[in-house]
C-alpha cells in the first residue's frame, strides 16, 4: 500500500490533484475538503493515500489528513458504498460533521448528499455508528469555533461544549440527540442535555 505521497502540485481539477514527485506525476482523486486544502499549483502538498486495485484501472486515493482517509475507508466497507461515493459523501461534509450525524443516527442529514438514498444512509448509520472516536465527533479536541456553523449548527456546538466538560464524544452525541427538538436555543440545549444524562 501507498500510505502517502509528497509533491509538488502540477494540476488541480475539480476532482483530482497531479503531485509531481520527482519528475513522475501522480494523479490523485480527492474530495473537495481536500481540494480546499490544497496549496496553488507549483507550491509542496503531503497527501495521505488509498490505492484501490481493479481488474481495469488503479486509483490512488489521497487525503489531506490520516482522519479523513480513515473515514474514507470505513465508508468503502458499507455494503453499496464504492469509492466514488464515499469521496462526494466527504465532499459534502466534514470529517466530525459526518461523525456526528452518525453516532446522532441523522440518516436525514446523510440524504442530504448527492446519491445517498434513505436506506444507503440507514446502513452507514447502522454500521457505522459504533465505530467513530471521540476525537472525530470533536476535531481532535478543537473548540466549538472549529464547527462549521452551516453544517453542524447548535447541535455540534453543543457536543463540542458537552466534550470540554468531561464527557467522551460519543455521550455527549447521544445526549444532544436526546434533547434536539426541544429547543433552538444553544445553552438550553445543553442544559437539557446536561438534564438527560443524570
Amino acid at each position: 500500500m501507498i500510505a502517502h505521497i509528497e509533491g509538488v502540485v502540477a494540476e488541480k481539477t475539480h476532482e483530482s490533484i497531479v503531485l509531481d514527485v520527482q519528475g513522475m506525476g501522480f494523479m490523485v482523486s480527492v474530495s473537495g475538503a481536500t481540494l480546499s486544502e490544497a496549496p496553488a499549483v507549483g507550491e509542496r502538498m503531503k497527501l495521505y493515500t488509498v490505492l484501490n486495485v481493479r481488474e481495469d484501472a488503479m486509483e490512488l486515493y489521497g487525503f489531506y489528513s490520516r482522519e479523513e482517509r480513515r473515514m474514507y475507508e470505513r465508508l468503502r466497507a458499507v455494503t453499496g458504498v464504492g469509492s466514488r461515493t464515499a469521496l462526494t459523501i466527504l465532499s459534502s461534509m466534514s470529517v466530525q460533521d459526518l461523525s456526528l450525524a452518525l453516532v446522532t443516527g441523522d440518516a436525514t442529514a446523510l440524504t442530504r448528499v448527492p446519491g445517498i438514498g434513505k436506506k444507503t444512509a440507514q446502513r452507514l448509520v447502522l454500521e457505522l455508528r459504533d465505530k467513530i472516536d471521540d476525537t472525530e465527533l470533536t476535531g481532535g479536541g478543537a473548540p466549538a469555533a472549529h464547527v462549521d456553523p452551516r453544517a453542524g449548527g447548535i447541535e455540534a456546538e453543543a457536543v463540542a461544549a458537552l466534550t470540554s466538560l468531561g464527557f467522551s464524544g460519543q455521550e455527549a452525541a447521544r445526549a444532544v440527540s436526546s434533547a434536539l427538538g426541544q429547543t433552538d436555543d444553544l445553552q438550553e440545549l445543553i442544559r437539557l442535555a446536561l438534564k438527560g444524562r443524570k
